[in-house]
């Protein structure tokens, strides 16, 4: 007889889901610039600072020593 399985959880992407209104209020903390929500990769982009800040589990990290370098 098989054992009990637990349902698989769901994808991360359907815990990553960003709050439109937080989205619309934050700002680039190096610039203070506006940021572009990109879904696929989960990230907040700054074009002016060239840098992709990381979004986890639906929490954007705002962070300068965490964000990705945009390259050329």
């Amino acid at each position: 007889m098989p054992e009990n399985t637990t349902p698989a959880s769901p994808p991360p992407a359907a815990h990553s889901a960003v709050d439109p209104k937080l989205l619309e209020i934050l700002v680039c903390p190096l610039t203070k610039g506006p940021l572009d929500y990109d879904a696929e990769a989960q990230e907040l982009i700054s074009r002016q600072a060239r840098l992709a800040y990381p979004i986890r589990d639906g929490i954007p990290i705002m962070l300068v020593d965490e964000a990705r370098r945009l390259d050329d």
